[in-house]
């Protein structure tokens, strides 16, 4: 071999040698199935992982969120890459996968699913948004009635607890009303004689009146007649002794044919007998009917006027009979009329009627409201809102701590360092934005009044785990 032929095989050797040596640079990470190989960088702080170590799982090899407890292949036909003990990288601190427990240290049965799903694991795992599983440990209580949480999983729910207080809480029940006057301050002008109206004072409907403001001028022959009677014994009495009794009993028959005191009195004055008699108003009020016309014949008994007094109205609601437990005399309402939606008028409530309406199984609650100013009208319709329940401080926690699944009620209670308990509680009354505890939980304790139903969750999950691991045990 002559000395060129041998420096160009040198040559072939040299380059031969440096291009395998770039290939191998930069294809460094390609590893050989079931070889630990080059992970990349180690960014969990940890020491790196011996060859030795076991393998508690496999991950995707493109860092898609994919794990398998098994060798395993992607579409693409790539192999998993296996994670080794002391591998898996975590942004929360952990128990390792092992089993052991030394120590002070707690030991983890398995990790189940951060959904709540019915998924276990006994190796860490991810679910297919990324989730690490929660671990569960051994050292719980074994009744699994406390359930404990790590403070950052409580600051990423947004657990919040409040203490139950006792307070005074009104229930408010809500209906709606009709407005009406009140029967014993309306008043009826009628004569008890017969008798002809003469004239009638300028009243129309709807008109104000005062008590004494003389309504009509009326004559009759028998209050003539009574009048001169009682004219004729006062006569009497200037002459000589006068009878008491006669003079008692001629007054007594002008009372009855309904005259008053002052018109007697008049009478007694002038001792003579008035064509006709001034017939005055019984009481202040509105007219609220005129029958009455010049020159009419009024016949005893016939309705001449109706006068009602509106500055006291009733409010007449029909009550639901769930509610009628929690209604009593005496308690504050608040009545908006639709006339006047932006104003609202304070009254209590007078009555609670005996009976129920068998069509629409309510009862009527009667409401006495002031009416100084005379905007309410009868007939009108009003919402009434009725402060109900008693004055007595009972037992309460706000509405969001209780969930209620028809059957029963349950409240977790907080217990601090996070550590939860749900409680069955007996609940009563609701009411401004409160519930009424009956038992269940003390006074003071906290009980979570946001994410609760997480909480739930996971203990009801944490029961049915048990209550499978138990099944198994005993087959």
């Amino acid at each position: 071999m002559t000395r060129r032929h041998f420096a160009i095989l040198l040559g072939f050797v040299i380059v031969a040698a440096s291009l395998a040596w770039l290939l191998e640079g930069r294809f460094k990470w390609v590893t050989p199935t079931g070889t630990p190989g080059d992970a990349g960088p180690d960014i969990s702080g940890k020491a790196p992982a011996t060859t030795t170590s076991p393998i508690i799982y496999y991950r995707d090899p493109d860092g898609r969120p994919a794990y398998s407890s098994t060798p395993k292949t992607t579409s693409a036909g790539r192999d998993y890459l296996p994670v080794r003990a002391g591998e898996d990288i975590s942004f929360e601190d952990r128990p390792l996968p092992s089993a052991a427990k030394t120590g002070g240290e707690r030991r983890v049965r398995f990790y189940r699913h951060p959904m709540g799903l019915p998924d276990t694991s006994p190796v860490p795992k991810k679910d297919a948004m990324g989730m690490d599983y929660i671990p569960v440990y051994e050292d719980e209580a074994e009744n699994g009635a406390t359930i404990t949480i790590s403070p950052g999983k409580l600051q990423k729910t947004g657990v919040r607890s409040e203490p139950v207080e006792r307070r005074t809480l009104n229930v408010p029940v809500r209906a709606t009303g009709r407005i009406e006057f009140d029967p014993r301050r309306i008043s009826v002008v009628s004569l008890r004689f017969e008798g002809f109206i003469e004239s009638v004072g300028k009243f129309a409907e709807g008109d104000y009146v005062r008590k004494g403001q003389t309504l009509i001028r009326v004559y009759g022959p028998n209050l003539s007649s009574a009048a001169a009677e009682y004219v004729a014994v006062l006569n009497m009495r200037r002459g000589g002794a006068i009878d008491a009794q006669r003079l008692e009993g001629a007054k007594r028959r002008l009372v009855n044919l309904g005259l008053d005191e002052s018109a007697i009195a008049v009478i007694g004055r002038a001792r003579s007998v008035p064509r006709v008699i001034a017939w005055p108003a019984p009481q202040d009020g509105h007219v609220l009917e005129r029958a009455a016309i010049n020159g009419m014949r009024a016949a005893p008994g016939d309705i001449l006027f109706r006068i009602v007094d509106h500055s006291v109205v009733w409010v007449l609601a029909d009550i639901a009979e769930r509610d009628i437990a929690l209604m009593a005399p005496g308690q504050k309402v608040d009545v908006r009329p639709r006339a006047y939606s932006d104003r609202s008028f304070k009254g209590q409530v007078a009555l609670i009627y005996p009976h129920l309406n068998m069509e629409t199984r309510t009862a009527r609650v009667r409401i006495e409201l002031p009416n100084l100013d005379g905007l309410l009208r009868g007939d009108m319709y009003a919402e009434v809102e009725i402060a109900a329940g008693g004055n007595e401080k009972v037992l309460t926690a706000p509405e969001s701590a209780v969930i209620d699944t028809g059957k029963r009620q349950v409240a977790i209670v907080d217990k601090g360092e996070g550590r939860f308990e749900p409680r069955e509680v007996k609940i009563g009354r609701r009411g401004e934005g409160f519930v009424e505890i009956k038992s269940g939980v003390n006074e003071n304790e906290r009980v979570v009044t946001a994410a609760n139903f997480l909480i739930d969750a996971e203990s009801n999950l944490k029961a049915a785990l048990r209550a499978l691991d138990q099944g198994e045990a005993g087959k």
